[in-house]
């Protein structure tokens, strides 16, 4: 798990894990770690952490956030960053395996083993003929009484009923809840769309990626960087870190989050790649 470490002149003060999908820097008392200093803003910075992946947000402070020496907005956090708030530093730690980690372009589209795996088709729903009892199939056998179901006089109860059975059981009342059809099944969910980014040019030209993970992390770290998160809505696309922008069907985006449609043309980072649903 990524972690911060709190120093000052070289002196650590504090250790604080990410544990948290959202941990606020500031110097108000609210924040996750609190910096109590006129240099800090009172809500000063973020730190998003989805799965593996770190981001750190300036939230419009005054003096500014600093990674590396270098003033930033959003910034996709790597292990050792250093984070500079006035004379206090956050050191960024986060040890990965070697596949995981967002080296360069390729690396950073998650073109991993383990999210290139072949997803299995959906299982056929049973035709008709299946569900229903093959022909000629012996009929249910009606369960017959043993001598302790017998009365004094020796009498057998009919087939379903015994002799404990009250009036109310006994009546038409049961036989009209017997006829009573049974509510038929609802239909079964719909199974979500799974997204695919074919990329178009690059050294991946050809490849394909199934978009199955709730974050794919896209771009080369301190050039370009953005997320594709998987939500119940959809898809989108959030510009992190980099001066320029992506490009979606030719327009350049802003900081939001914006829907991706079936087709839609994205450029990143010199790398252009179609989204579409696979079917």
């Amino acid at each position: 798990m990524a972690k911060l470490i709190l120093s000052m002149d070289g002196l650590i003060l504090k250790e604080y894990t990410l544990a948290k999908e959202r941990t606020t820097i500031g110097r108000k008392p609210h924040n996750d770690i609190q910096i109590d200093n006129l240099a800090v803003s009172g809500e000063h910075a973020v730190v998003v952490s989805i799965l593996n992946d770190s981001f750190l947000e300036d939230l419009g402070s005054t003096n500014g956030t600093l990674v590396n020496g270098q003033p930033i907005k959003k910034h996709f956090l790597q292990n050792n960053d250093v984070i500079e708030l006035g004379k206090y530093k956050l050191k960024y730690l986060h040890e990965q395996t070697g596949h995981s980690k967002a080296a360069d372009f390729e690396k950073t589209m998650v073109l991993r083993p383990g999210a290139m795996k072949a997803v299995p088709p959906p299982a056929a729903a049973p035709s008709a003929a299946a569900a229903a009892p093959a022909a000629g199939a012996a009929p249910a056998l009606t369960p017959t009484a043993t001598p302790a179901a017998t009365s004094a006089t020796g009498a057998i109860p009919p087939a379903g009923r015994s002799f404990g059975d009250t009036a109310v059981n006994q009546g038409p009342l049961a036989a009209a809840a017997a006829a009573v059809p049974a509510a038929p099944p609802k239909p079964a969910a719909a199974a979500p769309r799974i997204g695919v980014l074919q990329l178009l040019t690059g050294g991946n030209a050809g490849k394909a990626l199934e978009l199955v993970k709730p974050l794919t992390t896209l771009g080369k770290p301190g050039v370009q960087v953005a997320v594709i998160t998987r939500r119940p809505q959809g898809y989108f696309i959030t510009h992190v870190e980099g001066a320029r922008f992506p490009v979606l069907n030719g327009k350049t985006l802003d900081a939001q989050a914006h829907a991706l449609a079936d087709h839609d043309m994205i450029e990143l980072a010199g790398v252009k790649m179609e989204f579409y649903f696979k079917t």
